[in-house]
């Protein structure tokens, strides 16, 4: 299974690179499989590439999702909390 992040392109460079920005972190992704992006577009990385342009409800939606998956993530089956 693999899984593809939403981000926000903040900065397009002319290497066909991006600077963009997920939760406050930013790193340098691939625009190679998707030339058309533009900044302030949401794309989804997987592995480093924008492998394509989604909307931004779309992109806030998952992003969203993610946030209340991350929520449960510390909790065990039982209910107990893990530290």
């Amino acid at each position: 299974m693999c899984l593809a992040v939403p981000v926000q392109i903040k900065e397009i460079y002319p290497d066909q690179t991006a600077r963009v920005e997920l939760g406050g972190v930013e790193r340098r992704v691939s625009l190679i499989m998707t030339p058309e992006a533009r900044e302030g577009e949401y794309v989804l990385i997987h592995t480093g590439y924008a492998i394509s342009i989604i909307d931004e409800a779309e992109a806030k939606e998952t992003l969203r999702l993610f946030e209340q998956m991350g929520a449960f993530a510390d909790v065990e089956e039982d209910g107990r909390e893990v530290y």
